[in-house]
């Protein structure tokens, strides 16, 4: 059963609720405003839902709390974060917010009452299939962090304001066949998308794109069993084969307020996060080039000329007063991610969604557990290659090819575990829930807990909105009895 075909709600109500979930309208009326009911929108704007829902994806991949989680960053003087005090977070924005729209892209497309009036945003089928990607890229974000989640029963609005959490295997089942179907729906020769910050309507870079994620969501069920690891084989090679992107996806800030990039805005009157001491000791230990643009120089280790050398990168350590240390003794994070507020940050710096050096490290490790044929070294350092390219650090080669023969990179196939896993944490900088997920389901790189934590591990997920016990008890009892305690050491169902 596919839980994305839910019955349609009537057109009058899809009206009523986007207008109060968003707003985004546009009345036309050849005969002006004597006849139109201002309360009762004659046109939506579907690609106005749709810049609204992307413009969330800034949401996941500039979080912050991942980043303290797999210690790309350390707090500066307010540690609750980095001492996982902060476990509880609420899921329902996500709902009410870029799913609801989405969902509303694909009702209104959908439905052969709205399906004519909302052709402005493209070709239906072309809308449907990029609204259900990008469903399929929240809801994974979402089931990573909390397990089991509102899903089939969900975005009915008023018709079930208490919706059932489903299993999590159910949930990636549908993702990967939603990823696939989607792709297959995009009609290269109709009209494409409008309101796509992403790709500009480029309806083969959706369909890279979409394969990616097929394939990203594919390899978080490694560690399953069963019905669930044959599918996750399978969809990964089928994804492979398909076409995944060949650059980079980065999500596009601007130069102004109204879509900055958050790095960006956190440093404006701020110095709150500062790049880790396990993260900056890492990379120097191995001379990784990336953490002198990871990386600002801590000012007293600043020799004031334009070169950044790692002696000048110094790392946030874990200690009981974080207030005390000095910023001229630290390194913050660097203008590549956009850090730095007006002085020396870059307002429209771009951040990674899914990368090259990403795929290329999966298809690395899919070689070695036989779901691909290949060469495991050859899509290893390939992937290293993007990314140092990806940041700017590759030069004429010759310290990539240094990096790369020293015993701690070199691939041996015996290890591939911890030397993909080391890499991937490194790759996906600054993509902090990206990471968090993949070293919870590769088990690397080995991440010592935060001494000062209240906590003796890193918590493995988030525990569910406090109001759902409330709002939506008999559903919430119901998955903490599937799931297992509501409690961030409660490892979700793919992480094995």
């Amino acid at each position: 059963m596919n839980f994305l075909n839910n019955t349609y709600m009537k057109a009058a109500k899809k009206l009523v609720l986007v207008m109060l979930l968003t707003g985004l309208f546009m009345s036309c009326d050849d005969f002006g405003n004597v006849n139109t009911d201002p309360n009762n929108p004659s046109q939506v704007r579907t690609d106005l839902l749709l810049t609204n829902a992307q413009r969330s994806m800034s949401s996941k991949v500039g979080a912050v709390m991942g980043t303290l989680w797999v210690q790309y960053m350390a707090e500066t003087q307010y540690t609750d974060d980095q001492e996982y005090r902060s476990v509880n977070a609420d899921f329902n924005g996500w709902y009410t917010g870029p799913l609801q729209d989405l969902q509303t892209i694909i009702d209104l497309n959908s439905d052969s009452e709205t399906a004519g009036d909302v052709l402005s945003g493209g070709s239906n089928a072309n809308q449907i299939a990029v609204a259900r990607i990008l469903k399929a890229y929240f809801y994974q974000m979402i089931t990573d962090r909390w397990g089991m989640v509102p899903y089939s029963e969900a975005l009915q609005g008023r018709e079930n304001l208490q919706p059932a959490y489903d299993m999590q295997e159910a949930i990636y089942t549908d993702i990967i066949n939603e990823l696939k179907a989607a792709a297959d729906q995009i009609d290269l020769g109709s009209a494409a998308v409008n309101g796509d910050i992403l790709f500009e309507g480029d309806m083969q870079r959706w369909i890279n794109f979409a394969n990616s994620l097929r394939a990203r969501a594919a390899l978080r069920l490694s560690e399953t069993s069963g019905a669930s690891l044959t599918l996750a084989e399978n969809e990964f090679a089928d994804a492979i084969s398909d076409g995944v992107i060949s650059e980079d996806v980065m999500y596009p800030y601007l130069s102004n307020a109204d879509n900055e990039n958050p790095w960006y805005s956190r440093f404006r009157t701020r110095t709150d996060y500062a790049i880790s001491e396990p993260f900056a000791d890492y990379m120097k230990g191995i001379d990784d080039n990336r953490i002198l643009v990871f990386a600002n120089p801590a000012p007293a280790q600043d020799n004031g000329d334009t070169e950044v050398t790692f002696d000048e990168i110094v790392g946030m350590p874990y200690v009981e007063n974080a207030g005390n240390i000095p910023n001229t003794d630290i390194s913050f994070p660097g203008s590549a991610i956009g850090a730095g507020g007006p002085s020396v940050g870059v307002q429209d710096a771009p951040l990674p969604i899914i990368t090259v050096a990403e795929m290329e490290l999966a298809q690395a490790e899919a070689v070695e557990r036989g779901w691909i044929t290949g060469v495991a070294a050859d899509h290893y350092y390939a992937g290293i290659e993007a990314s140092w390219n990806q940041w700017g650090v590759y030069g004429d080669g010759s310290d990539y090819n240094d990096y790369i023969t020293q015993a701690e990179v070199m691939y041996d196939p015996n290890n591939w575990d911890e030397l993909i896993g080391n890499q991937k944490w490194i790759a996906l900088f600054p993509n902090g829930y990206e990471a968090w997920s993949e070293w919870r389901r590769l088990g690397f790189p080995a991440l010592t807990p935060n001494p000062w934590g209240v906590l003796n591990q890193i918590p493995v997920r988030f525990t569910y909105p406090t109001s759902e016990a409330t709002n939506n008890t008999e559903n919430y009892n119901a998955a903490v009895s599937a799931q297992g305690a509501d409690d961030p050491l409660t490892n979700v169902w793919w992480d094995q």
